[in-house]
């Protein structure tokens, strides 16, 4: 998390007249770092609803197969009770469709979170470590950087 100093020191000095000045470097990292957290925790949260979409798809194919007044278990609220399968099997496509709607939000939700961090990223021209600064920078030349911000303007985020 490193910024060229230069640049932020002329900012503050443009801004004697006493007009508001723009985030600092830090507020600008800190910023970035929490969007990235929400889309990353999005992600997480879909991949739990997939999970829970996959279990609910080989329950349902199991339970098709089945006589559908056999006995089933199913946990409610953390209590196990005892139901048929005609009645249990209704409940459980019922249940997938909604996590399948749910997981489509939150991919949605995911895409517009990654083009405000893309948008966000090309405003305060942010980048990461790891990230090249041109396709014919040799992997020497980016070692011996130390991972350090050589452009003139930006923000390097670890």
């Amino acid at each position: 998390m490193a910024a060229n100093g230069s640049s932020t020191a002329s900012k503050s000095s443009n801004n004697a007249g006493g007009k508001p000045s723009g985030p600092t470097a830090e507020q600008v990292v800190g910023t970035f770092q929490r969007m990235r957290q929400e889309q990353r925790s999005m992600a997480s949260k879909a991949s739990e609803f997939e999970m829970e979409n996959n279990e609910h798809s080989l329950v349902i194919e199991t339970l098709k197969e089945v006589d559908p007044s056999s006995k089933c278990f199913r946990l409610v609220g953390g209590v196990l009770v005892e139901r048929t399968v005609k009645e249990v099997l209704p409940a459980l496509e019922n249940n997938k469709e909604q996590i399948s709607k749910i997981i489509e939000s939150l991919t949605s939700q995911m895409q517009i979170k990654g083009r405000e961090l893309t948008e966000y990223r090309e405003r305060y021209n942010i980048r990461l470590v790891g990230e090249g600064e041109g396709e014919g920078q040799s992997a020497a030349s980016r070692e011996s950087e130390g991972g350090a911000s050589k452009g003139g303007t930006g923000v390097l985020v670890s």
